[in-house]
């Protein structure tokens, strides 16, 4: 069971009241995601995070509302009430809410935040140092434009900014993943060999607002606390005090040891990142999933888009065309080496996302170069809120059977 202490009475509740986080049985993180029973409901995302959130073991959440997150964090407050999650308050700015997070995480308990594209953008300062002070945060972020003009709607191009920070990413395709992503991120960025921040990303509206049918463990159960000792980094206490562990006195000198031990730590991060897969297949069974492995067309796509990939492989069944599918669960680590396997047998590679970057076909490209004789085909792209119907993949896939061996468009 929790080691926790007894929970003071918040001011309202009767002198008898429990918090329902007490009422939980600590239970195997294996056993919970892969054999506890579950039973099924139809909520949105938003009740899905919320869901997961239940069992998480949660000590303290901290966010600032912005659409569409909102609604998520607003059901954190519900669990907060009930006694599922320890402290919760509502920041004043994100740039604020994503500093007292981080200073949360490092005294050793597991915490919580959430965001969405410009407040994403505008707490990056203290986002980007999450990784390098080794602060195992997990970050609810559902995506929505960046750009101006202003809009609210869905386009997952923040994703892009986050990628060469040393934060673990994973990019949920439904209501069900939000689920199940969020309680493996929490497990997998608290094991010792990791202690990395982790970012689950969903794109909003389409996820957030929308219902699904989301398979759940009974409410029962919840994860182990956090062992802040179990850590890359020890927690802070007065046995261990800021200065003691963070790099800034040496690191301020110009001279060759600062630029060694930035360097070295920089290193240690991302293999950090990398190690950290073997535990992300340890609860979501693999980095990828794939559809009609030997297809000679393979579309690969994350998010949202894959629901739209598997809607284009059903109809060009029903054309006789096969049409193979993989979806990327996680963006960091990338799961180069599954992709490079399962495209071996592929003479034209589609990749549709919604962004104008296309960081995922670089993400692609970057992986397959030298090492694929496919035709790697960039999009189609939507973006700036724009739907993805499955005609446009069906159209963009037979202009590509028209095209010769070396086009790309």
């Amino acid at each position: 069971m929790s080691t926790q202490t007894a929970s003071k009475v918040p001011e309202g509740k009767p002198a008898d009241w429990v918090p329902a986080g007490d009422k939980q049985e600590v239970v195997d993180p294996e056993w919970l995601m892969h054999e506890a029973p579950r039973t099924t409901e139809f909520i949105t995302g938003s009740e899905a995070a919320r869901e997961a959130i239940r069992r998480c073991n949660v000590d303290v959440a901290i966010s600032y509302p912005i659409t569409p997150q909102s609604e998520t964090m607003q059901q954190a407050g519900y669990l907060y009430d009930e006694g599922y999650i320890k402290e919760y308050y509502r920041a004043e700015e994100e740039i604020g809410t994503m500093s007292a997070i981080s200073g949360a995480s490092r005294a050793g308990v597991r915490s919580l935040t959430a965001t969405s594209g410009p407040g994403l953008m505008r707490g990056m300062e203290a986002i980007s140092s999450w990784p390098g002070a080794r602060t195992p945060i997990v970050l609810l972020n559902m995506c929505r434009v960046i750009n101006t003009p202003l809009a609210i709607q869905p386009d997952n191009i923040e994703i892009s900014f986050l990628l060469n920070t040393g934060i673990l990413h994973a990019h949920g395709e439904n209501q069900q993943d939000f689920y199940d992503y969020t309680l493996a991120a929490f497990m997998v960025s608290e094991e010792v060999d990791v202690t990395l921040p982790a970012v689950v990303s969903v794109d909003g509206f389409f996820v957030t607002h929308a219902r699904g049918h989301v398979s759940m463990q009974d409410a029962k159960y919840k994860l182990p606390p956090r062992d802040g000792w179990r850590s890359a980094v020890p927690a802070m206490d007065n046995e261990n005090p800021p200065a003691r562990i963070s790099r800034d006195a040496p690191i301020q000198k110009s001279n060759f040891i600062s630029y060694h031990m930035h360097a070295s730590w920089q290193q240690e991060v991302f293999a950090a990142v990398k190690r950290s897969a073997k535990y992300w297949r340890k609860y979501l069974g693999d980095l990828i999933e794939v559809v009609n492995p030997n297809a000679k067309e393979m579309i690969i796509a994350s998010g949202a888009a894959v629901s739209q990939a598997r809607e284009c492989v059903r109809q060009s069944e029903e054309k006789g065309i096969e049409v193979g599918l993989i979806k990327v669960k996680t963006i960091r680590p990338f799961p180069e080496e599954e992709i490079l396997n399962a495209v071996q047998n592929a003479e034209r590679i589609y990749i549709p996302e919604f962004n104008q970057a296309g960081w995922l076909h670089k993400e692609v490209c970057s992986t397959l170069y030298g090492k694929c004789k496919a035709n790697i085909i960039a999009g189609p792209r939507v973006y700036g809120g724009m739907t993805m119907p499955t005609e446009l993949l069906l159209d963009w896939m037979a202009e590509g059977r028209k095209a010769s061996p070396s086009y790309t468009f």
